[in-house]
């Protein structure tokens, strides 16, 4: 907190100059100008759309210096961001509701869409956001107009769109103070004739990372990152808009590799006195979310290659508009993961490497017609088809040593793979596994405008869905790895149970039934979601709203490595019943916006991971974990007097908690999560405030002051039962300041930016994880693995763009 009042001092002393420079503005277009967004697929004001939105601008994130939704969330008080290993377990949450799952069998509650195309997982959003016109963040259930993933709100990314006029960008920026960081990034707007115009923009990024592996020599969590994106968009005539998008990127990234922050605890929070011994040689020093260095012998990367290509037609027939949007997808992704945390084998202690590429493919077909604005009777209706294909093998390799001839180190003596050193074996799982979930729906909202100021919402959404899955798992050399799962296996437990055996004795009986058969499931549901609500303009400058929306996720299955026959019951749909109110307030002759929004949402048959155990070893089961809620309320602001000055910020108090908690089948008593846990990556109190002024020199370069600051909470990173785990899995409240300074040429032909990122160097975990290594035996808790975000660091940059043409 105390950062957070420091930054808002020094956003108050930029504030505290501005009018002596206001009237020097030489163009005051921009002041009170509207906001343009498609929250209701249609192009709108934002302060006429009663729904809770957040608009940030695609210019706005990169002058801060962000490069992806993960910086988003320290603009927009309502959106938090789990990072994991890769992007492809990272998860959105919105008023603290998200889905954490490692299953492919599973699909997010935010969901993100990039020019109308939902994307299958959250992750293929993660990378870098180039040449991007704004980003809408939508909170509360959106199901009715945006379907798949959106039970707790939208992430909608808007491209910019090719102009009529010549014109591009050049930029280059360096990164310096937690690992080197290299950003080159541009884009060309070339029309092609007088109703054909394209825009291509293209990116590199490279950067160290923010870790010290101190085994293989190097700093890791990094990343290089590269791709194109192009905008073919024609108008042949005056009601026909044709628009053909394609992108393509690839990223190498080192990330993340979880460093081990604290220590394992007994079950009264002392500390484990054998981890102690056992850490003092296999782990660098233990600083909490200070640390800063691993001791691990395989290279945790993320490889992704992500594709896709769009086609919009938008065509106004005699009123209304009808748009088609086509798209095809692909997205693979390769998860390399040391899974023991060590540099090295040690007796007693396994050797766990993963390796695990995903492939996936998605098709989705919308199809719908808008009507004029105006009338009575307004509306959006249409048809929606979406086919996703995933498929992964992940392999398990271990090395498990019982004795070595190599000298003890401390209490640890270590292994050797070479001939006659140890006495090794090999253990190895592979599994393949895939999911295909088909999706189709018919949808309508409208609005009833009984009066000039009087008008009622009402809209509703029917879904099919159907989700495939099958998993075989093969144990070709025995030992930690997991045994057999298959047809055969699945089948067996299932006897075995209905013979009356323990889900113990089922699953260790059924093994020997392995037949080599995929495990195959189907799951289907049918679903009618939708929206209500009033809206009433008090005045030309102050709108009320009320509404209640029925949220909707579709069914999901269990499916992923750790795999047995107890997580094989698919998963319900989730629902949710959400109610806002809202008050969108302009004032001060358009300079001012403020929005005020209320909500309350109940979320039955809650999709989450749930602690489990597989063969006595902790892994997660993705089940329905009962019922939760999330209430509180928003106040967003935006002050520009002048176009030289401009302040913007917002609150947001959220309570996120287990309402009744569902044990999963077969689980221990001692799992059952206590009614009243607050949800995780849901801190009660978030907020935001930055201010950007600009002194008008009258020389070659303007100058500009920017002043970024935001704060949040403490926040549980793990749903467990255990209260001591919860406590030590806690990130703690935190405050940053980012501060800016450019110099902006005349018709902002250049800028040239110098930042400063997280000012008072504030260290924290973006995630704690418990079941890290060297607890063997302990009753309390395993040691925690922290995620260590870029933002823990202070760090500085230069960064250089130069427009031409009419960019």
């Amino acid at each position: 907190m105390k950062q957070f009042l420091l930054a808002s001092s020094a956003m108050a002393l930029i504030a505290t100059a501005s009018p002596a420079f206001a009237q020097e503005a030489e163009d005051e277009g921009a002041v009170g100008a509207e906001i343009i967004v498609t929250a209701q697929k249609r192009a709108e004001n934002v302060q006429d759309v009663p729904v809770a939105v957040s608009v940030i601008s695609g210019d706005a994130l990169e002058q801060q210096g962000g490069i992806n939704i993960e910086n988003a969330q320290y603009l927009v008080p309502s959106l938090n961001f789990r990072k994991s290993g890769t992007a492809l377990n990272q998860s959105l949450y919105l008023r603290g509701v998200g889905t954490t799952t490692f299953s492919i069998g599973g699909e997010p509650s935010v969901g993100t869409v990039l020019d109308g195309v939902v994307l299958a997982r959250s992750g293929e959003a993660f990378s870098d956001l180039v040449d991007i016109e704004r980003i809408e963040v939508l909170r509360g259930p959106q199901g009715t107009l945006f379907g798949k993933n959106a039970s707790a709100g939208v992430i909608n990314i808007v491209s910019k769109r090719p102009g009529p006029d010549f014109g591009g960008y050049a930029e280059g920026g360096f990164f310096f103070g937690n690992g080197e960081e290299y950003r080159v990034r541009g884009g060309v707007n070339l029309p092609l004739s007088e109703k054909l115009g394209s825009r291509i923009t293209g990116f590199y990024s490279k950067w160290d990372g923010n870790i010290v592996n101190e085994t293989l020599g190097r700093r890791v969590n990094g990343y290089e990152r590269y791709g194109i994106r192009g905008v073919v968009e024609a108008r042949p005539s005056d009601t026909v808009t044709l628009t053909l998008i394609g992108d393509w990127r690839k990223s190498n990234d080192d990330c993340c590799a979880e460093v081990i922050g604290a220590p394992a605890r007994n079950a009264d929070g002392t500390v484990y006195a054998t981890f102690n011994t056992r850490a003092a040689t296999g782990l660098p020093p233990l600083l909490g979310d200070r640390t800063r260095r691993v001791r691990q012998n395989l290279l945790t990367q993320a490889l992704e290659k992500a594709w896709g290509i769009s086609f919009q037609a938008d065509v106004e027939l005699n009123g209304p508009t009808i748009t088609s949007i086509t798209s095809y997808r692909g997205y693979d992704s390769n998860e390399i993961r040391d899974g023991d945390f060590l540099s090295t084998p040690y007796i007693g202690i396994v050797q766990s490497h993963d390796f695990g590429p995903q492939t996936g493919t998605t098709f989705t077909q919308e199809l719908r017609l808008t009507s004029p604005t105006g009338g009575f009777f307004e509306y959006v209706a249409g048809l929606y088809y979406y086919q996703a294909e995933q498929e992964r093998t992940f392999t398990r390799s271990n090395i498990a040593c019982s004795a070595s001839t190599l000298p003890a180190q401390g209490v640890l003596t270590p292994c050797s793979t070479t001939a006659g050193a140890s006495t090794l074996t090999f253990p190895l799982g592979t599994a393949t596994f895939g999911t295909t979930f088909k999706n189709m729906a018919g949808f309508g909202q409208a609005t009833l405008n009984f009066s000039d100021n009087f008008r009622g919402i009402v809209g509703i959404r029917y879904t099919h869905d159907q989700l495939n899955g099958f998993h075989s798992r093969t144990n070709p050399v025995a030992g930690a790895a997991n045994a057999n799962f298959d047809q055969g296996v699945y089948n067996e437990y299932i006897r075995q149970i209905n013979l009356g055996a323990t889900p113990a004795a089922a699953q260790a009986a059924a093994v020997l039934a392995s037949n080599g058969q995929p495990f195959r499931q189907k799951v289907t549901n049918n679903n009618w979601s939708g929206k209500a609500g009033l809206q009433y303009d008090i005045s030309e400058d102050m709108m009320a709203y009320a509404t209640y929306s029925r949220g909707y996720k579709g069914p999901g299955l269990n499916v992923f490595f750790n795999l047995n026959s107890n997580g094989t019951p698919p998963l319900a749909p989730e629902t949710a019943d959400s109610f806002e109110g809202g008050l969108k307030t302009t004032l001060l002759d358009g300079q001012m916006t403020l929005n005020i929004a209320g909500f309350y949402a109940k979320y039955k048959n809650f999709q989450a991971n749930n602690p489990d155990f597989v063969l006595g070893q902790r892994v997660t089961r993705f089940t329905n974990a009962g019922t939760v809620s999330t209430r509180g309320f928003e106040i967003d602001m935006l002050y520009r007097p002048s176009d030289d000055f401009s302040l913007s910020g917002g609150v947001a108090y959220t309570d996120a908690k287990v309402d009744q908690f569902r044990l999963p089948p077969g689980a221990p008593i001692t799992d059952q999560i206590p009614n009243g846990t607050q949800l995780p990556f849901s801190p009660k109190w978030k907020a935001s405030l930055g201010s950007s002024y600009t002194i008008r020199t009258g020389g070659f370069a303007d100058v500009e002051l920017g002043a970024q600051g935001s704060y949040q909470s403490s926040q549980l990173a793990l749903l467990v039962a255990s209260p001591l785990i919860r406590q030590n899995g806690t990130i703690k409240d935190y405050g940053l300041l980012d501060l800016s300074i450019a110099l902006v040429g005349k018709d902002d032909r250049f800028r040239v930016s110098f930042l400063a990122k997280n000012v008072f160097d504030t260290s924290f975990a973006a995630a704690i994880s418990d079941g890290g290594p060297l607890s063997a035996g302990n009753t309390g808790s395993s040691s925690y693995r922290y995620i260590i975000p870029r933002e823990a660091d202070r760090y500085f940059g230069i960064n250089a763009r130069f427009n031409f043409g009419a960019n």
